[in-house]
């Protein structure tokens, strides 16, 4: 699953979140690619929210303390 409630994301300890965090940032420049080969824009969508989610996975890592 690409998005994530923000509810499930604050219950992950620091390291489920830097280790989700990781494999987001890895699907997300393969879609990159993805579509940079194919020049289809039709997951424009999944894209959008793998960054959203990966920006909250940051900010709770910020909120937690966690460098």
């Amino acid at each position: 699953m690409i998005a994530m409630r923000i509810n499930d994301l604050r219950a992950m300890s620091v390291d489920m979140l830097r280790n989700k965090l990781q494999q987001l940032s890895l699907d997300l420049s393969i879609e990159k690619r993805k579509i940079a080969a194919t020049g289809v824009q039709s997951k424009k969508v999944k894209v959008r929210e793998m960054k959203r989610t990966r920006a909250q996975i940051l900010t709770l890592l910020k909120e937690k303390g966690a460098k």
